[in-house]
């Protein structure tokens, strides 16, 4: 267990000490919380509460945005680039667009920013030397509490196989077959041989800690539709071009080359891309049915890969799902989970876009959690890709609304649910 020191659950003074050697330790295993209801922060490692603070988040008509954040950026001094160069020391940045964490002077526990969370002095100090840049921040109107999650869904590392046991191997009796033959044993004569001398033996190294990555579970969007187009149409012998989810003059022209072939497929499909087009292309390239999710991986803010997945019940949201890695045990291939879920009501307008008929999951009752995590399947070759990743501190988010408008270079996955 990490070395810490609890404090107590009431909110802390702004002369609240933290143990130093949770910065060091545990910082890429931290959670902030920030409830807009009660104004108030705490931060977590694991299910364990280790600092709080009461907090002033964005004024009417500067609202701070409910969602899922990371800290992208800090610095001991920074000054406002939207409001008349306002100070804003010990800055934690979360969004490119101008949320951030910062001290200030004026925390009223009530709502009085501009849109960043405010806190006291001494706690936004104190909280500046325990995290590290991709530490969680969710911001929300209730409070929220981590709780262990435990589904197959949810990746873990591989255990090491175990040694086979040599059960084809013929054994031999270790007394010989009749007593009264005398067995013969050469030896070596030691007595004039000096023993050498004992050697200590060296401690391995301790492995550094594998870089967390930060994964995305979400609906497909044209860009990962166009990709897959372009990456089968290349197979097929068309000149689509780069797969890069533009719909470029190549991909264009190969599009209208390969439906020209298959007329009567395309007789009643007028548009250019489509669902007709795309399970086609996959029939066409022996692939099966088109997958209608994809997951996300990313490290150290830039993407790494991506792959389909497969989401049942289509129709219904998936909700808005949070988990942390908070250990791992590669010895015995286990993984602590970690997972919330965010209340994220979609509107009449994005339910139609993305074809959800019901969005009961997206409210916070009974098991959502459980249910959205049973809806997904991930292919083997991906598991086993990012079980060989995760690392403590790793972060999965389910979310019907894609990557967001905030999600971009040098970030993480950033998902509003509320502007």
């Amino acid at each position: 267990m990490f070395s810490r020191l609890v404090f107590g659950l009431g909110l802390l003074s702004a002369t609240a000490l933290v143990h130093p050697a949770l910065a060091a330790d545990a910082a890429r295993t931290l959670q902030i919380f920030v409830s807009k209801d009660k104004q108030s922060l705490a931060v977590y490692d694991g299910t364990e509460v280790v600092a709080t603070s009461k907090v002033s988040t964005g004024k009417d008509g500067h609202t701070t945005p409910s969602g899922i954040f990371s800290v992208l950026e800090k610095q001991k001094y920074h000054e406002s680039n939207l409001y008349s160069a306002a100070p804003m020391p010990f800055m934690q940045r979360l969004t490119w667009s101008g949320i951030a964490l910062h001290e200030s002077n004026s925390v009223p526990r009530y709502p009085a920013s501009h849109g960043c969370v405010r806190m006291p002095g001494a706690f936004a100090k104190m909280l500046y030397g325990m995290t590290d840049p991709g530490v969680p921040v969710i911001i929300s109107d209730g409070e929220l509490v981590p709780q262990p999650i435990d589904h197959p869904t949810l990746f873990h590392p591989e255990a090491p196989a175990a040694m086979p046991l040599l059960s084809d191997v013929e054994l031999r009796p270790s007394m010989p077959d009749s007593p009264e033959k005398p067995v013969q044993v050469a030896m070596n004569d030691t007595a004039a041989m000096p023993m050498p001398a004992a050697q200590p033996i060296a401690a391995p190294e301790p492995e550094p800690p594998s870089e967390p990555i930060s994964m995305l579970i979400t609906r497909r969007t044209l860009r990962e539709t166009v990709i897959d187009i372009q990456a089968l149409l290349n197979q097929l012998g068309f000149s689509a071009g780069n797969p890069d989810g533009l719909l470029g003059p190549s991909t264009v022209q190969a599009i209208k080359a390969f439906k020209t072939l298959r007329p009567a497929e395309f007789a009643a499909d007028k548009s250019l891309v489509s669902d007709t087009l795309l399970r086609e292309v996959y029939a066409a390239a022996g692939k099966g049915e088109p997958p209608n999710g994809v997951i996300m991986v990313r490290q150290a803010f830039k993407p790494i890969f991506e792959a389909p997945v497969t989401i049942t019940d289509p129709g219904l949201a998936l909700g808005t799902h949070f988990f942390t890695l908070h250990a791992v045990d590669e010895r015995v291939g286990t993984a602590d989970w970690l997972g919330i879920t965010l209340e994220n009501n979609l509107s009449r307008e994005t339910m139609k876009r993305l074809g959800i008929t019901n969005q009961e999951s997206s409210i916070i009752t009974g098991k959502p959690i459980a249910r959205s995590l049973s809806r997904i399947t991930i292919p083997d070759e991906t598991r086993r890709k990012i079980d060989a990743l995760i690392a403590p501190g790793s972060t999965l988010t389910i979310s019907d609304t894609g990557l967001g408008r905030e999600t971009g270079e040098g970030t993480d996955f950033i998902t509003i649910t509320r502007g």
